[in-house]
């Protein structure tokens, strides 16, 4: 018995685990802190965008904007609780589909329309992101799918009036690789004037007391 008391002692110090190293705990540290949330964003928004892209791509003529609108909602809600699964698609339907770039808008008439959708669209996506997901008062468990639910709402209503972007990374990665750029500032016009919207929306008016900048309680 003394000798595996002895033992014990040796390896893990009278009983007690060895700690990490303050070198160690600063370098996990580091790692969650910095690294670690970049390298979740750029995986999730790649999973996004890809199953988003590939839902116009193999989208049937018979179905509208259905498919697109459920792909990426579904993918959004699934891609913020989890990551999930990849399919692929061949190239032929690819290049049909303007390799899921946005082509939405075909000529100068359509600009005034497709740029109201965006911000709009984006208005509503943000707030269920900000209400749902960070204000301390309405936030809840189910605000992944809620943010789905706006993204398949907001493709069903504007999916052929703007084509339903809401996100400048989604229309810039499928621009670059199919060289594609027609109309392609009102992707990033549209929705970074809907999120500046929903942030003067949230900072001064329905935000949480915590969140608000004016109108708080003494």
């Amino acid at each position: 018995m003394s000798g595996e008391r002895a033992m014990c002692e040796l390896e893990f110090g009278n009983g007690k685990a060895r700690e990490p190293s303050v070198g160690g705990r600063w370098r996990a540290s580091w790692y969650e802190r910095l690294v670690q949330p970049c390298l979740v964003e750029l995986l999730g928004s790649a999973l996004f965008i890809f199953i988003g892209c590939l839902s116009v791509i193999e989208n049937g003529m018979d179905t509208g904007v259905l498919q697109p609108a459920l792909a990426h909602g579904l993918a959004l809600g699934l891609t913020i609780a989890m990551l999930g699964n990849i399919a692929v698609s061949p190239e032929e339907r690819f290049w049909n589909a303007s390799g899921a770039a946005f082509v939405t808008v075909q000529e100068q008439g359509q600009v005034a329309g497709a740029l109201g959708a965006e911000i709009i669209l984006t208005t509503l996506l943000a707030l269920a992101v900000c209400m749902g997901a960070i204000n301390e008062k309405t936030k809840g468990p189910l605000a992944p799918f809620s943010i789905g639910f706006a993204v398949t709402v907001d493709i069903l209503a504007g999916g052929t009036v703007s084509g339903g972007c809401m996100n400048p990374a989604r229309a810039f990665g499928p621009a670059v690789v199919a060289g594609h750029w027609d109309f392609h500032w009102i992707y990033w016009l549209g929705p970074l004037l809907g999120g500046l919207l929903v942030g003067l929306l949230i900072r001064c008016f329905i935000g949480d007391g915590k969140t608000r900048l004016i109108l708080k309680a003494q």
